[in-house]
């Protein structure tokens, strides 16, 4: 059956739909359009009828989803630009590919097959995918299509430039530096420096003073974060029972049952060396007590990989940098069942990222079956242990000396660089 969207209240869920009327941009243009709050909203329609998304509603949505789920890791110009190229904006747009015999559909045109994979494989599902006509919605679409550039950012284990994601976001991955491709890439540099400038608008503390979301809704968001929603009573009581945390809280005023987060300038989560330090302690000394994995180890990657950011940097997610098919085979293979995890979101929770990163670096030391050495496995968890190479001094050796020192002086640590 054809799906057709008259009304935003057709395609999105009321509480993305009362974000929206919160973007200061979006309200205005909707009333000029003689919108009003206690009515549905109408999309907008080109001259064949087909609806779109104006460039300050296509704003808005892209970014609702960076700040929910990709905030520091994808930049929302680049979901407007590639939107405006691929559909000019037409949540229900479809382009048959010829060659896969296929359709890619929606704002950023993507493929079912891709949904389907990112959301099974990668751990993408904070939208429920019914069926394919769920890749009409535009918050759907927009949060999959940035899911797949987050997984392009980092092919092959390797940091990829902007120019390298777009390119293969249209083409794939063997056209990413093929010529045929660098049209594509020429139009969108033109059409994201013509995008509407962007305003300051804080899409968390909108959230946060929406008394209709849903408390789910503020656990995964960046929105008056605090320690509880993102720890279990047990971490909790763990960590205020540790004399160097308590004592830090206390001194911030913080009180038992709402431990704040602390949030850079940007309002991104992070924690403090002192908080990481507690965490990595405590998923230790309760599930890797017989192997002689100190803390200070888990701390100096964390600071390298996340820098400290609880939702990660760029496409490693959480404190570890641990990824949701690598969380999933260390649970399901390696019987590492202490946390769960059932989707990426999980994996920006100070515990669980932790625990998956102790239980990866247990791994690594005693990788296809030989005892392995502290650079073996440091740049393993960076590198993959396929890519170690001991003969050079690889970078993220000498990163994390140096990160590893600021933490043996901070745990008071006696002897030499060790890890296990």
């Amino acid at each position: 059956m054809a799906v057709s969207f008259r009304y935003w209240d057709d395609c999105v869920a009321p509480q993305d739909l009362e974000t929206m009327w919160k973007d200061p941009e979006v309200k205005s243009e909707w009333i000029n359009a003689g919108e009003d709050e206690e009515s549905k909203v109408h999309l907008s329609r080109d001259p064949d009828g087909h609806p779109y998304l104006t460039q300050i509603e296509m704003k808005a949505v892209a970014g609702i989803i960076v700040h929910r789920h990709y905030l520091s890791q994808i930049d929302s110009d680049m979901l407007c630009a590639i939107a405006e190229l691929e559909s000019d904006r037409q949540p229900i747009c479809t382009q048959y590919i010829k060659k896969s015999k296929a359709s890619t559909m929606g704002i950023m045109q993507i493929l079912p097959k891709t949904a389907e994979w990112l959301v099974r494989d990668l751990g993408y599902n904070a939208y429920q995918i019914e069926d394919s006509n769920t890749l009409y919605k535009p918050f759907v679409n927009v949060y999959l299509g940035a899911a797949y550039l987050k997984w392009l950012s980092t092919y092959d284990h390797k940091e990829r430039s902007e120019e390298y994601m777009v390119r293969a976001y249209r083409g794939g991955i063997k056209k990413a530096n093929h010529k045929s491709t660098l049209p594509y890439w020429k139009r969108y540099l033109s059409v994201k420096e013509s995008l509407p400038s962007r305003k300051v608008f804080d899409v968390r503390s909108t959230l946060a003073g929406s008394s209709s979301t849903p408390p789910d809704i503020n656990k995964q968001n960046n929105i008056n974060v605090t320690w509880d929603s993102r720890a279990s009573r047990e971490d909790m009581d763990e960590m205020w029972n540790k004399s160097f945390i308590r004592k830090e809280w206390t001194k911030c005023g913080e009180k038992r049952g709402r431990v704040n987060i602390s949030h850079d300038a940007n309002r991104r989560p992070y924690v403090s060396q002192i908080e990481i330090r507690g965490v990595a302690e405590i998923i230790l000394s309760k599930h890797f007590s017989t192997q002689r994995l100190k803390a200070s180890i888990l701390c100096a990657i964390a600071e390298i990989i996340s820098m400290r950011y609880m939702n990660g940097v760029g496409q490693r997610p959480g404190l570890m940098g641990i990824d949701y098919p690598t969380a999933q085979w260390l649970y399901k293979d390696l019987d590492n069942k202490a946390y769960n995890v059932e989707s990426v979101e999980d994996l920006t929770r100070p515990f669980v990222s932790m625990y998956f990163g102790a239980a990866y670096i247990s791994w690594l030391a005693n990788y296809e079956g030989s005892e392995r050495s502290p650079q073996f496995i440091v740049q393993a968890y960076f590198n993959g242990p396929q890519n170690v190479n001991l003969k050079e001094t690889d970078p993220s050796w000498l990163k994390f000396e140096e990160a590893l020192s600021h933490y043996e002086d901070l745990n008071k640590a006696q002897g030499d660089c060790s890890i296990l």
